[in-house]
């Protein structure tokens, strides 16, 4: 029992400082959109591994408090289903990279996953409630997917490039392989 709980304190321990690193990296714009949205340095990264180092369910739990951490920080509301799609569905699917962590190119195909859903709760919401801000004659639709993908996917390619740089890969693989 005493081993569990440390487990799981090391667990909780080791998920706040990767939502406080991902805080604090999502801070740190490279290149910033004018209606939101911004490429960081490995702020997703660092969000993701939540759920590869512990699993599924402490991966969600732990970037939809990093999405409420986000919406208290820089507030942006125009409808509650709005906050609900930016800040809670979009940050608590990257914890989904949880669900292939055991298989072989978890890291990434984790990543992939757990962006590829923060990118699908980003664009419903852009298509939905931000459709104005589409050029004219522009179909909304197309001008989400296009302005999620021009910082999400950017961010995404970026840092899939540098975790398969072998020795990134192996230092993840260590640090899952000590923390479990």
């Amino acid at each position: 029992m005493q081993t569990k709980r440390k487990n799981n304190l090391t667990q909780l321990a080791v998920c706040a400082m990767l939502i406080a690193l991902a805080t604090v990296l999502g801070m740190i714009p490279l290149f910033s959109l004018p209606a939101g949205g911004a490429i960081t340095p490995f702020s997703m990264l660092a969000a993701t591994l939540c759920g590869y180092y512990f699993g599924t369910g402490k991966g969600v739990i732990s970037c939809v408090a990093l999405g409420l951490i986000n919406f208290i920080i820089s507030p942006y509301m125009v409808h509650p289903a709005q906050v609900f799609l930016d800040y809670i569905f979009a940050f608590g699917m990257m914890g989904l990279s949880g669900l292939v962590s055991e298989k072989k190119n978890g890291l990434t195909t984790g990543y992939i996953i757990g962006i590829c859903g923060r990118f699908l709760g980003s664009f419903l919401s852009g298509f939905i409630f931000f459709a104005s801000y589409a050029p004219e004659g522009m179909n909304p639709v197309l001008y989400s997917f296009i302005y999620q993908l021009s910082y999400i996917g950017v961010e995404g390619v970026i840092t899939v490039v540098v975790i398969n740089i072998p020795v990134v890969k192996n230092t993840f693989k260590r640090l899952k392989t000590q923390l479990n």
